[in-house]
């Protein structure tokens, strides 16, 4: 199982502001924040649900090839709402919400890429 991941990205202030509007519509909150002044090396960023971060985001070199992350959802409403918070908070499209049967029958998302290019999904695996 996992328990966390995240991505670097170029502009921790556009970023930041990027992913916590994006992931207000799945219900996630920025939940803890350190500089690098604490770290010692990156300014970071923890968001989640629950009070558990799970999501991070760290200042620095972008990952090259940029990085895949799918969050899985309650409905398609969510991924529906993710897919229009990520656009007006300065995503751009890479995939709008519908279904994908070519994964599975009921496989529901909405890809954006973020201010780095990373691809983002919201996903939902109900009929």
């Amino acid at each position: 199982m996992i328990d966390h991941t995240g991505v670097s990205v170029s502009n921790y202030g556009q970023s930041r502001k990027f992913y916590q509007e994006t992931l207000a519509a799945i219900g996630y909150e920025l939940i803890v924040e350190f500089p690098a002044s604490v770290t010692g090396s990156a300014d970071v960023a923890g968001f989640g649900e629950g009070g558990k971060p799970d999501f991070w985001i760290a200042s620095g070199i972008p990952n090259k090839p940029p990085v895949h992350v799918a969050f899985r959802v309650s409905s398609r409403a969510v991924v529906d709402a993710f897919y229009k918070a990520a656009l007006a908070a300065g995503g751009s499209d890479n995939g709008a919400p519908g279904l994908r049967p070519h994964y599975h029958a009921n496989y529901y998302g909405a890809f954006v890429r973020d201010p780095d290019g990373h691809n983002v999904e919201a996903v939902c695996h109900d009929a």
